[in-house]
């Protein structure tokens, strides 16, 4: 009998990143085409494990060229407990919703997506609508083994009491255990969820969360915040989102 081995995404893809992201800067869609104008809606972008808020930087740059208010996670390098970050994540976004008298919508790339997916299911009133670039919100650890010792070793710093990591006791433990509910928990916003099989450090069967609406794209990992096929996928979300006009209203009054 055969042994099947288990799949390991194809790292070596990541190297095109940069070709993505020149190919994105000569596209159509990066000058705006096929994007709903925003009306100031507002935006608030989480970066991916190991990476902060720079990393979303073009993504940021695109959208409020195209009349949306971004806003920071106030991540600088995404390694804490998912329970910490998230929250943190959601005194923002509450603070954000608020702020500008409408709810927000969430686009979080890798890890950042599963924090969008765990705020999604806990404040849906704050929330407009999600997208999830590569996120594993199936199976946060069916990532490729490189990248896994990263985790590995994140963790045992944090076990040690290093501060701002996350534990090896956040996989199971108490910590987490409201933030691991939110992510079999039911969405009731949008919820858009882009995966790529030339993803070539999540395993794209981890991102396909049956909560979701599931787009297929063909992007590497990294370059999931720079692809034009991604960009158009997000503008086509935002378009889908901005039909309804979001209970502005409600959430002025509250603040």
């Amino acid at each position: 009998m055969a042994v099947r081995l288990p799949f390991i995404p194809p790292i070596w893809r990541e190297s095109l990143a940069g070709v993505e992201a020149a190919a994105l800067l000569r596209s159509s869609i990066w000058r705006g085409a096929g994007m709903v104008w925003g009306n100031d809606r507002p935006v608030l972008l989480i970066p991916g494990f190991l990476a902060g808020d720079g990393s979303l930087r073009t993504m940021a740059h695109w959208l409020r060229a195209n009349g949306y208010r971004t806003h920071r996670a106030g991540i600088r390098i995404n390694v804490d407990c998912s329970a910490e970050a998230c929250t943190r994540l959601e005194e923002r976004l509450e603070r954000f919703a608020h702020q500008t008298g409408q709810p927000v919508t969430i686009i979080g790339q890798s890890r950042g997506g599963t924090f969008a997916r765990a705020l999604a299911a806990r404040r849906p009133e704050l929330v407009a609508g999600i997208v999830t670039l590569g996120a594993p919100t199936v199976s946060q650890l069916r990532i490729h083994p490189l990248v896994l010792v990263n985790v590995g070793l994140v963790g045992a710093l944090g076990s040690v009491r290093v501060p701002g990591m996350l534990r090896w006791s956040c996989l199971r433990g108490e910590c987490c255990r409201e933030f691991r509910a939110n992510l079999i928990g039911d969405v009731e916003v949008p919820y858009t969820a882009l995966y790529s099989r030339t993803d070539g450090i999540v395993d794209w069967r981890s991102c396909l969360d049956p909560a979701a609406d599931l787009i297929e794209v063909r992007a590497s990992h990294l370059g999931m915040g720079l692809n034009a096929e991604v960009y158009a996928e997000i503008a086509h979300a935002l378009a889908r989102l901005a039909a309804p006009e979001p209970g502005v209203s409600d959430l002025a009054q509250a603040a």
